[in-house]
């Protein structure tokens, strides 16, 4: 196996793990995208890999992106710039680039087990619903709160979450930005397990073991048919968000969004 800057990667029997390892809130950028698409990549060159499991270090399982990250604000500055300039297009690099990445995540062809043992929150729940089931615990947080944010939802979420817990509890998650607790998660079908947190990735690797007990081609095979066009359906997604995503980072709301989500309060969107 390769060795990550951000994940690690290890083989337990036919089960490959990916780790998630930027504690505590494990933010996501194109690199660390990047390593987890890498890393699916090589399990599905291993004969050997039946099914993985995707886990991460810390309190979070993913908090999404850092819009606080002083290299982000820059880059958004720029892109607000440009589009403020009449040329969005310009503007759309480095996150496309991130959603082609998220993209190669869903072209992966073997089983994948989340281990969410903390908070999945924006593009981290696109992440963990990425995956082909999730193992969670009563004190995850399950949000696609980017509408609090002061924008539009990302990362495919707008065809993988309707398809996961219906249309009518996806937009009640997009518009509401609220936190789902795991055991709302477990209810809903957003997560298949429910267990103590201490055990979440334990269950998590017994759930792919017993995946990985069945017949490789026949996994494959079964598998490429129940996700059949998933990938193209999120390319196509992602290209939409983002244009949307573009557009409503540019604005006043989307500034005041961010700003109040940091200093955790209410925010004073007006619209513009």
């Amino acid at each position: 196996m390769s060795t990550y800057k951000d994940i690690g990667v290890e083989t337990v029997g036919h089960v490959g793990t990916i780790e998630i390892r930027r504690p505590p809130l494990n933010f996501f950028d194109i690199s660390l995208i990047n390593q987890i698409a890498d890393a699916l990549d090589e399990f599905d060159r291993d004969i050997e890999i039946c099914a993985s499991v995707l886990s991460a270090q810390g309190k979070a399982f993913c908090a999404g992106a850092n819009f606080q990250d002083p290299a982000r604000q820059a880059q958004e500055a720029r892109e607000a710039d440009k589009t403020a300039k009449g040329d969005p297009a310009d503007s759309l690099g480095a996150i496309n680039h991130l959603y082609i990445q998220a993209v190669r995540i869903f072209r992966a062809k073997k089983p994948i087990v989340a281990a969410v043992q903390g908070a999945a929150i924006g593009g981290g729940l696109g992440l963990a619903v990425s995956a082909d089931f999730r193992v969670t615990c009563p004190e995850a947080r399950f949000s696609a709160n980017f509408t609090k944010l002061g924008f539009h939802p990302g990362f495919g979420l707008t065809v993988t979450l309707p398809e996961l817990i219906g249309k009518n509890n996806a937009e009640l998650m997009f518009y509401t930005s609220r936190r789902v607790t795991g055991e709302e998660a477990f209810k809903w079908g957003l997560a298949n397990e429910l267990v103590p947190q201490d055990q979440v990735k334990a269950a998590a690797l017994k759930l792919a073991g017993e995946i990985a007990e069945c017949s490789p081609l026949g996994l494959v095979s079964t598998r490429a048919t129940m996700r059949a066009g998933l990938a193209d359906r999120v390319m196509a997604a992602t290209n939409h968000e983002l244009e949307e995503q573009t557009r409503l980072r540019a604005t006043e709301d989307f500034k005041e969004g961010v700003k109040a989500t940091e200093e955790r309060r209410v925010a004073n969107f007006r619209g513009r």
